[in-house]
């Protein structure tokens, strides 16, 4: 309760990288501790400024923001580190979720830390934790695999490999991809049960179960697919995988 107290009365430490968790899609899921972060520290730094935007101003906070994304990531960190050196404050967030987890994050974290700055978690949502959390299966040995290489070859031998982890693999697709994802599945391991978030926390959301086929066979026949992907190769039972297809 002490800790709690303390926390209230001074929020930010000043030369320090706050990794701020937003919402992947229901703005209601933040905590007040992240708005309070955002509300007071001396910049933030987003994925896509106005994606951040709208969550800033939803919350009517008015704040200083800077692009930090994929493309400019070891670039920007550099002065991004330069700017906790004169004693400011830094907030990294991205586009949904928690920074670094599929997002861009980890240099510049790690280039702030060598650097003597504190990174201090803000923890709130996450597409991993949201499905593991409705899986109704053990959470331990699951192995998170994030986006899978765009390289046919390389994606294939990737996949191979998770579908033989014995606690099960969670992994990002995107729309345009699942049904690849899907038929590929349905080729090396037609009888493996996968668990299918799309849309997590948004209006639209969808949880489903069940083969590659029965999965593939449904979103064959939708007109448009929209929205990302959490897809779960659910822990295996003594399934055959075939290397060959």
């Amino acid at each position: 309760e002490l800790a709690i107290v303390l926390f209230s009365v001074r929020v930010l430490v000043m030369s320090t990288l706050y990794v701020v968790a937003t919402p992947i899609g229901n703005l209601e899921d933040i905590t007040g501790r992240a708005l309070k972060v955002l509300e007071q520290v001396d910049l933030i730094a987003c994925e896509d400024t106005r994606k951040t935007a709208q969550l800033l101003n939803h919350y009517g906070i008015k704040a200083a923001k800077v692009a930090y994304h994929a493309h400019n990531q070891k670039k920007s960190a550099e002065g991004l580190v330069k700017f906790l050196d004169q004693g400011k404050s830094l907030a990294l967030v991205s586009d949904g979720g928690t920074p670094s987890i599929s997002d861009p994050g980890p240099f510049l974290v790690r280039l702030a830390r060598e650097r003597g700055h504190r990174a201090v978690p803000i923890p709130g949502p996450s597409a991993l934790s949201a499905l593991l959390s409705i899986a109704g299966t053990p959470c331990a040995g699951v192995t998170f695999e994030g986006f899978l290489s765009p390289r046919p070859g390389k994606r294939k031998k990737r996949l191979l490999e998770l579908l033989q982890v014995k606690g099960g693999a969670i992994l990002f697709e995107s729309p345009h991809k699942i049904l690849k994802l899907l038929a590929l599945l349905e080729d090396m391991a037609p009888d493996r049960r996968i668990l299918l978030g799309r849309e997590l926390t948004k209006v639209h959301e969808e949880v489903l179960e069940g083969s590659p086929r029965q999965l593939l066979t449904d979103f064959s026949q939708r007109d448009k697919i929209r929205g990302e992907f959490s897809v779960y190769l659910l822990p295996r039972k003594k399934v055959q995988v075939d290397p060959n297809c």
